[in-house]
């Protein structure tokens, strides 16, 4: 058997980022990059999720509130918070076959990672200043993939999404919001 050239296979971690990003589509959030890259690193996808356009009112002492309670009178001035209840989430996604190693990608996102993230973060918002003001937050993607002609395993109806691609079926088994916190430092730039 000829071993075939690496052009020949498909890039697994691309469909996999593939289907973390339709679903993340299909769920109401707006893709704004793929594959954000920079000398610290790389962020697989940076999505954003509106929030309501809501008010929020001035309280007494000169701090900002909670949204606007409906009980409160009309005189208490507003201010439009266009990114108030905005999200934006980076999003790093592991792509693997069932039984990996690495806890399926898990223990493959270490401090250093994480740190390296972050980093990247805070360039992707120096470059985006129009998107400082959102809150921000780490994600993390958990894919499981294998050929099509061996399906078994975890079925179908247990995966949050599933996609089929160059003769591979990819299974988004696990999204963790705020999967780790770090500081975004925008100086970064």
């Amino acid at each position: 058997m000829t071993n075939l050239p690496p052009s020949h296979y498909p890039n697994i971690g691309s469909l996999g980022e593939d289907l973390v990003a339709q679903w993340l589509q299909s769920t109401g959030w707006v893709i704004i990059h793929r594959r954000f890259c920079c000398r610290w690193g790389e962020i697989d996808i940076i999505a954003e999720h509106a929030g309501g356009g809501e008010e929020i009112r001035r309280w007494g002492d000169g701090e900002i509130g909670e949204t606007t309670p409906t009980n409160l009178p009309p005189h208490y001035p507003t201010l439009p918070m266009a990114h108030a209840h905005s999200i934006l989430t980076f999003v790093e996604v592991k792509t693997r076959s069932l039984g990996s190693w690495d806890a399926g990608g898990r223990s493959a996102i270490t401090p250093q990672k994480q740190a390296k993230i972050s980093r990247t973060a805070g360039i992707f918002l120096a470059q985006y200043p129009e998107k400082a003001d959102y809150s921000c937050r780490f994600d993390v993607a958990i894919v499981y993939y294998q050929e099509s002609k061996k399906m078994t395993g975890v079925t179908a109806q247990e995966a949050l999404a599933t996609s089929s691609a160059a003769g591979y079926q990819f299974r988004l088994q696990e999204y963790i919001p705020a999967a780790f916190d770090c500081l975004i430092d925008n100086d970064n730039g």
